[in-house]
């Protein structure tokens, strides 16, 4: 493979290889010797990683327990085994055990930086001691309990990723409380949803924060809900509550809290993932779920105590909570970084700070390679990863050449329900852009004939119930078996499975079923369907993802109705304002008669085809 000094040559190599997943990235020694996964492979006395991965799910009791250990999870009452149960479907992990997850965040030096923090139009940084972390977040809990809230209470989080969010989901969780994620972006109706589905008890908010050059008021949407709300204070102006609120600093409580210990089961943070259905999934993570989480950064996104790790992600998205366990349990210092992650401010960030793990969603990545701008940085990066949508291979190209080829991109896809990814890549394979190389540890996954993967449980990680739904419905009710008689539970992605020079690469081919990811949130076509339904011009509409490429999909909307001349601008504007802003119709359609079945559902893989 050679070496490439700038975008233009790699790019002219990759058009030109007549390989379906040209090799861009090799390990070398330090990553096969240093890396956390050559570490494993030599004390197992493994020589590849096909074997330790053959290993970690035949044995897959045994891996957990050396990852458990390796992440140093603490815990005041040991369980007495690994797993209780059997079954596939419900194992029954660490039966008897008693901790809690946030405690295993607070286990370093507490001089070292937990968080170093920055934010759009300013070139200032903010460096977060582990101690003063800690101490914040208890001062959330005691706040909690001073204010007569009970264990197993929830507590919306709808806010920017910052230090005082990260210390609010923290302080939530050692109290014993379930945070309730909701991304700032959605309408203050959607908050209510919500909040309404889950018997939220009030809401962590800020009155605004900066975002591409505009002030973002974030309290305003919350003040017609009818929960209180405890308010960060960011924007410096005068700032007039409701007679139920509080501000942040007034809310606090003392900053010594013994952690409220439970079984692991017992939940931690609601997170919504929309499947086909207008009603979104709530998906609770558990004291378990930030096992699998802080185990794929330590294993995959390949973790140490001397990095500086980021991910582009707003608090609703599961990659918050993902960060602030990736990053904590494994030592490391989180890079937070509060406004628009297009611009030229956040990369002067990734470059100030030393981010040395970055992870991001491909929407983002071709803004980057459109505009140019981040190649007036110098970043330091050694390990790329990406999630939310299908990438192209083209613009993760581009994205490896802003740290000169010397880090791979981990491709990595699972989802809420998961804890993190159940296909993704690792520093000790070769990397082409745009692919996976492997299953995650710890867990398989088996394809049918329509490159369909089917995840082979059970996983620390994997959820056993939803709130709102029935988990067996959802995941197991398909009836099929693997080729062995294995139980697999359905999750919607399907991969081309491609073989070359000794490897072995997985390409996203998209969902399955009606869901979408647009600009790396989950949102069911149902969901919006139902907000443009509402303007009097459109009686009914589809919506659908045009595939472009290898990389992430345009929204395409058909609809029966009127026609208008500022139809797709005002549709644009009602999908903004009831839903939420990040989405954007690419493409607006109108047709005679949508295809619908007997029972009147709309066939959305038929336009699909047409799109």
């Amino acid at each position: 493979m050679p070496h490439f000094s700038d975008f233009s040559s790699a790019l002219k190599y990759f058009k030109e290889s007549p390989a379906k997943a040209p090799v861009i990235w090799e390990p070398t020694a330090y990553e096969l010797e240093q890396s956390h996964i050559g570490q494993l492979m030599q004390d197992k006395g493994f020589s590849s990683y096909e074997e330790l991965h053959r290993w970690s799910v035949e044995y897959r009791e045994g891996f957990w327990k050396e990852a458990i250990q390796r992440l140093k999870i603490r815990f005041e009452e040991e369980p007495m085994r690994m797993r209780q149960s059997d079954s596939a479907k419900n194992p029954f992990w660490l039966p008897h055990g008693r901790l809690n997850i946030a405690e295993s965040c607070f286990h370093h030096t507490v001089d070292k930086p937990a968080l170093v923090v920055g934010q759009e139009g300013s070139e200032g940084l903010r460096h977060v001691s582990y101690a003063e972390l800690d101490s914040l977040s208890a001062r959330v809990a005691s706040g909690l309990i001073h204010q007569g809230f009970s264990v197993g209470d929830r507590f919306a989080l709808y806010m920017p990723m910052c230090y005082e969010s990260v210390a609010i989901y923290l302080g939530i969780v050692r109290a014993g409380m379930v945070v309730v994620s909701v991304a700032d972006s959605f309408s203050g109706e959607e908050l209510e949803k919500r909040c309404e589905m889950v018997e939220a008890k009030g809401v962590f908010t800020c009155d605004g924060y900066l975002y591409g050059g505009k002030e973002l008021r974030v309290y305003e949407k919350v003040k017609n809900i009818g929960v209180p709300a405890v308010v960060v204070h960011r924007l410096g102006k005068d700032l007039l509550l409701r007679e139920e609120d509080f501000f942040f600093d007034d809310f606090l409580g003392h900053a010594q809290f013994d952690a409220v210990l439970s079984e692991p089961y017992a939940e931690t943070n609601i997170l919504f993932s929309s499947g086909t259905t207008k009603t979104p999934k709530a998906i609770p993570w558990t004291h378990l779920t930030p096992i699998k989480v802080a185990m794929d950064g330590f294993f995959h996104q390949d973790i140490h105590p001397f990095d500086v790790v980021t991910w582009t992600t707003g608090m609703g998205w599961m990659m918050a909570p993902w960060l602030i366990y990736a990053s904590l349990i494994n030592k490391a210092t989180m890079a937070v970084f509060v406004g628009a992650t297009s611009g030229l401010d956040f990369g002067k960030f990734v470059e100030k700070t030393g981010v040395t793990v970055l992870g991001t969603i491909p929407s983002l990545v071709r803004n980057w390679r459109r505009s140019g701008i981040m190649e007036q940085c110098n970043w330091r990066v050694r390990v790329f990863s990406s999630t939310g949508e299908p990438s192209d291979p083209e613009d993760y190209l581009y994205l490896m050449s802003l740290a000169k080829f010397k880090a791979p991109v981990i491709e990595y896809c699972g989802g809420t329900e998961i804890g993190g990814g159940y296909i993704t890549g690792t520093v000790v394979q070769s990397a082409s852009p745009g692919t996976f190389t492997t299953p995650a540890l710890g867990l398989d996954f088996w394809q049918n004939e329509d490159g369909e993967a089917w995840i082979l449980p059970p996983s620390i990680g994997l959820s056993e119930s939803l709130l709102n739904k029935d988990h067996e419905q959802e995941y197991y009710a398909h009836g099929n078996s693997g080729p062995n008689g294995e139980v697999l539970r359905s999750h919607g992605d399907a991969f081309e499975r491609i073989e070359e020079g000794g490897n072995v690469f997985y390409k996203s081919v998209g969902r399955t079923d009606d869901a979408m990811n647009l600009g790396g949130v989950k949102v069911s076509a149902i969901e919006i369907e139902e907000v443009l339904n509402h303007h009097p011009s459109v009686h009914s509409s589809a919506a659908v993802i045009q595939r472009m490429g290898n990389g992430p999909g345009k929204l395409v909307v058909f609809y029966e109705g009127e026609e208008k001349e500022q139809l797709l601008q005002e549709l644009q504007q009602l999908l903004s304002k009831r839903l939420n802003p990040l989405f954007r119709i690419g493409e607006l359609r109108k047709v005679d008669a949508l295809p619908v079945t007997a029972s009147g559902k709309v066939i959305r893989k038929a336009l699909r085809k047409v799109a």
